[in-house]
């Protein structure tokens, strides 16, 4: 009886089985890869001079409530009506904090991940290291976020202090533990940490395509102001719009805007961060093939 197996060390030895830590080894070196440059990123976005004009940005919310905490305590002796306020809230966030403050500091904070090293003349030293690009802009993204959302979550939470600073302790409590402001709070944060995620995607990828990035920040900010005046099916065409949905309290924009349903958390927080997945993608594309010419710049 002839025996078909093969026994053959030699041939054994030619082709090794592959095993299941060294397939998983280059996920583990990109993820140590892109915490590195994440953690590089965030020490300059913090300390950077460059992130001055974001750090302003976030103080404008908190001047405009300590301003009414001012004229509240001088002129109204601290009484108004908490619903009015968190309906001021409510309008104030939608339409300077979200359209202008968080809108205006992710396109600086953003753009300048890749503009703004090119304009240095230091990005080459990023794309001479051995680390893959998409890698690289993960990990630059990913501190971008981090450093957006600290600062704008720090200003929305300064602000709603502020807010209830002149009313009485005793409402104020009430509102807080026996009513919606604490989790009207955690829908306010959770819509900065999306705005900075969905922002963030899009001017990445403005940054990445674009030699002047701010023509297209410009015609993005007009469609976004402009969405309570478009048909709903158009009105989906915006983070804004998603944005808008996940508020606790719903602006009107006045009797000429257009109508349409909020998105439900369900589609508006994934939606949110599949896009911003895609547009992160679409920017990776465009890094791996990029050349820097400083020359034309």
């Amino acid at each position: 009886m002839n025996d078909t197996r093969t026994d053959n060390p030699g041939t054994r030895a030619a082709v090794p089985p592959v095993a299941p830590a060294a397939a998983a080894r280059p996920w583990a070196l990109w993820r140590r890869q892109a915490f590195s440059v994440c953690r590089l990123e965030l020490k300059r976005n913090i300390l950077g001079r460059r992130i001055i004009p974001v750090y302003i940005l976030a103080t404008l919310p908190v001047v405009v409530f300590f301003l009414r905490f001012v004229a509240m305590t001088l002129f109204t002796g601290g009484e108004r009506s908490l619903g009015f306020a968190a309906d001021l809230y409510g309008a104030v966030f939608q339409t300077f904090m979200l359209r202008f403050v968080f809108y205006f500091g992710c396109v600086w904070v953003f753009m300048n991940l890749l503009r703004g090293e090119i304009l240095d003349r230091s990005l080459h030293y990023y794309f001479l290291a051995p680390v893959r690009r998409d890698v690289l802009l993960a990990g630059k993204y990913i501190a971008g976020v981090i450093t957006t959302s600290l600062a704008f979550t720090a200003s929305t939470l300064a602000a709603y202090f502020f807010l209830y600073l002149p009313h009485d302790s005793a409402s104020v409590s009430g509102v807080f533990f026996h009513g919606p402001a604490l989790r009207y709070l955690f829908d306010y944060l959770l819509v900065v940490v999306l705005a900075c995620v969905g922002y963030g995607a899009v001017f990445l990828l403005m940054g990445a395509l674009f030699k002047n990035p701010v023509i297209p920040a410009v015609g993005i900010l007009v469609w976004e102001w402009g969405i309570f005046l478009l048909p709903p099916v158009l009105k989906k065409i915006s983070i804004a719009y998603y944005l808008q949905s996940l508020c606790p309290t719903q602006f009107n924009n006045g009797p000429i805007q257009i109508l349409a349903e909020p998105s439900p958390p369900l589609i508006a927080i994934p939606g949110i961060i599949l896009v911003s997945a895609l547009l992160l993608f679409l920017a990776s594309l465009r890094t791996r093939r990029m050349e820097i010419s400083y020359g034309m710049e």
